[in-house]
């Protein structure tokens, strides 16, 4: 083989690789074994915050038969969450819409909550992570999905580390009880109250 030859080869490869290991990523990244990490009852009421799309609303609306309070900021996005909901014949989906000023929430009322790409946002996030854990009953869990900082990199919206959103959980009175890198970016810390 010549050299170039095999150059190209191992390119190719690699090109095939990366496809597949992103296909790889989204499978082991899927909002049903996210959900999975924590022990969902049944009954349990959850709160979606930053909603979007429904992306986890859906999936742990179909596997509770408590509340998932979908709250976003964005009517359109609870729209599109309501329009699935009807589509899936799912009747336990609450849409709030609401910044991150109070969660409209009862203390004690949620047995976990899921934060996806949404708390770099928001500032002061000390301020909502301590909403989040009033609501939170004794021992719920949060979930926390960020993407972290690049150096050099072009993004412009603000990012927090991994070790920075630690910090922030922690001093809202939260501890952290698992960690995780679904993909090189990705972060997801677990959190209970």
């Amino acid at each position: 083989m010549t050299g170039e030859h095999s150059k190209s080869h191992a390119s190719h490869q690699h090109g095939k690789l990366s496809y597949l290991e992103s296909a790889k990523r989204r499978a082991e990244f899927s909002p049903e074994e996210l959900l999975d990490r924590i022990p969902l009852k049944k009954t349990d009421h959850l709160l979606d915050f930053g909603a979007g799309t429904g992306y986890f609303t859906i999936p742990a609306a179909k596997r509770l038969e408590g509340q998932v309070y979908a709250l976003d900021i964005d009517p359109s996005m609870l729209e599109i969450i309501g329009q699935k909901a009807m589509d899936e014949q799912l009747t336990n989906i609450v849409p709030i819409q609401g910044g991150s000023a109070e969660l409209p929430l009862a203390d004690k009322s949620i047995d976990a909550a899921i934060a996806s790409l949404v708390l770099h946002e928001i500032d002061p996030l000390s301020e909502v992570l301590i909403g989040i854990r009033n609501a939170l009953k004794v021992n719920g869990y949060l979930i926390v999905v960020e993407l972290e900082p690049k150096e050099n990199s072009m993004q412009k919206a603000p990012r927090i580390s991994q070790a920075g959103m630690e910090k922030e959980i922690t001093d809202a009175g939260m501890r952290i009880t698992e960690k995780f890198f679904p993909t090189e970016f990705l972060y997801v810390l677990i959190a209970q109250k």
